[in-house]
């Protein structure tokens, strides 16, 4: 058995963005406990109203949201789940950071001159009035990664303390589609952006800059530009200086190029290099000035929790998780709001429905069934981490889980995509409900994507919960894959993140219902049985599973 250490961690990211599924009904007793067309219609459009101001946490869109979720659990027949409450505080603060209008780069060739959203985009996580370098060497580290059971180190014999270090997204697996390397196409969580932030600060550097790029990143420009533009979030914790770097932020590769051409570099020729194995990391001769302002603010937003009290184990559960939020609103002229229709109203209102269907169906199952709403996933997953670590019931004593993220309207497919295909038994679980539909399960058209990083399923995983995140199918009933990867594209390049992503009443939800019929067969299937699902013997999350059951090594 492989074990892996999560601080460092290689798995690939087997994540997947794919659309929607067939239809069909949960096997239960009676017409009262089938899925809804006009109730979960209507949950999405309430939801991703301007009423709700983009769901941005720590907002009056905030306060809507959460008490409209939190109506809806009581009306399924869902149970408090943290105590007598179906709220759980997040202890988070928000930071609104105003960066300088422009990044002053120099060297001894002359200077280059970026332009804030335009060229790069800049923020910290410091809770501080005023974050700022003057003057910083500038140092190229490859993909920022170090990564010792792939024999990788891009820092080694390089001393960024107190500089900017400029790096690659992805890794060099996706760069050069060597499947010997690292994990080829698929993105380890060493090409995700968080990650190198992480490293960053282990190394002591001042800053760090992520070079865009659409096809490695997964999304264009406008999705961390947008992102920049919003309020950053984080939990609350004792070191933020020793945790968090002065500046975090990304650059595009056209203005990446610029500068590297004041240093006397080629950016195609260290691109190259950087993905060889051998590749000397170096310092640039250049250096850098810019900075931001921040207003502070300690907040508290809210995970809202449902739960269905199982009928002999009540101390077991399965876990169904969504986020409830998304950007909020922005300023300038037109449409202002970030609705987030299909990220995540639909998954909330999955939700719901699945709580209402559950509460409905006699016997209950023999495990309690957690519904979970989670916030500030678009902060960085912080709300399913602060749930991850602090369980109303123990994470050895949670059977499994499965995790809703944007449950795209475009009809039912004859597939279902896996993130993380293989990664648990879990996925027999939901190959046998989709046999029985007539579909079958698809791996990932998208591994260079890193999604399996991407949403909230990997906080419970690294917990030991084996957690399944399924995506409805790209290859539909009308038009195969060629339709399904043509609305996939569409929606990431016009919608995802932009305030365009709106309700629209011409969607086509028949396959959302179809996938939540199995979603529904999945957890019902777990919740009534006695066995435990297990991660697969390479999976790095096994021994934490092992472990949490047997803590003393007994």
């Amino acid at each position: 058995m492989k074990t892996r250490n999560l601080s460092r961690p290689r798995i690939a990211a087997t994540g997947l963005l794919a659309l929607l599924a067939g239809c069909g009904k949960p096997q239960t007793s009676g017409d009262a406990t089938s899925f809804a067309e006009q109730r979960y219609r209507a949950h999405v459009e309430r939801l991703s109203s301007d009423e709700f101001e983009g769901r941005g946490p720590g907002t009056g869109g905030e306060k809507k949201t959460v008490a409209y979720i939190e109506q809806e659990f009581r009306a399924a027949g869902l149970e408090p789940g943290i105590g007598d409450s179906f709220l759980q505080a997040v202890p988070a603060i928000e930071i609104r950071t105003t960066p300088d209008p422009v990044m002053q780069v120099r060297g001894t060739r002359g200077q280059v001159v970026l332009r804030n959203a335009d060229d790069y985009v800049v923020w910290t996580r410091r809770p501080v009035p005023e974050s700022r370098v003057t003057g910083a060497e500038l140092v190229f580290a490859g993909y920022g990664i170090v990564a010792p059971e792939y024999d990788w180190n891009d820092y080694a014999g390089l001393d960024v303390r107190g500089k900017i270090v400029l790096v690659l997204v992805n890794d060099p697996g996706y760069a050069t589609q060597d499947p010997s390397l690292f994990t080829g196409t698929a993105m380890t969580y060493y090409g995700r952006w968080t990650y190198k932030f992480e490293e960053a600060v282990r190394q002591g550097a001042a800053g760090l800059l992520v070079i865009h790029e659409t096809a490695p990143a997964g999304y264009p420009w406008d999705v961390p530009r947008n992102g920049a533009g919003q309020p950053q979030f984080d939990l609350r914790t004792a070191d933020y200086e020793a945790q968090r770097l002065a500046l975090e932020g990304w650059i595009t590769h056209e203005a990446a190029t610029r500068v590297l051409e004041l240093a006397g570099e080629n950016y195609a020729a260290l691109k190259d290099a950087a993905a060889r194995r051998g590749f000397q990391a170096r310092p640039l001769g250049l250096s850098a000035s810019v900075g931001v302002r921040n207003d502070v603010s300690e907040r508290t937003s809210y995970n809202v929790v449902g739960l269905l009290r199982g009928r002999a184990s009540p101390d077991e559960a399965f876990v169904y998780t969504a986020h409830w939020d998304h950007l909020g609103t922005g300023t300038g002229e037109g449409d202002t709001v970030y609705n987030g229709a299909a990220d995540n109203a639909t998954g909330v209102a999955a939700l719901i429905e699945l709580g209402r269907v559950f509460a409905a169906t006699k016997p209950r199952p023999r495990r309690s069934v957690l519904f979970v709403a989670v916030t500030l996933e678009e902060s960085g997953l912080l709300g399913s981490q602060f749930f991850a670590e602090h369980l109303p019931i123990p994470a050895a004593r949670i059977a499994g889980g499965l995790n809703m993220d944007n449950l795209a309207p475009i009809g039912p497919a004859r597939d279902v995509v896996v993130v993380g295909y293989g990664a648990s038994d879990l996925d027999d679980y939901l190959r046998r409900a989709a046999e029985q539909r007539g579909r079958t399960l698809a791996r990932e058209p998208t591994p260079e994507k890193g999604l399996y990083y991407r949403s909230d399923h990997f906080n419970l995983a690294k917990q030991g919960v084996p957690m399944l995140y399924p995506k409805p199918g790209i290859d539909l009933v009308n038009g195969g894959p060629d339709a399904g990867r043509a609305w996939l594209d569409a929606y990431v390049a016009n919608h995802y993140h932009k305030a365009s992503d709106e309700y629209d009443a011409a969607w086509n939800v028949s396959g959302t219902l179809g996938d939540l019929a199995l979603y529904y067969d999945v957890g019902r299937a777990v919740a009534n049985e006695s066995g435990w699902p297990e991660w697969s013997d390479d999976s790095e999350f096994r021994a934490i599973r092992e472990a949490s059951r047997n803590p003393e090594g007994a």
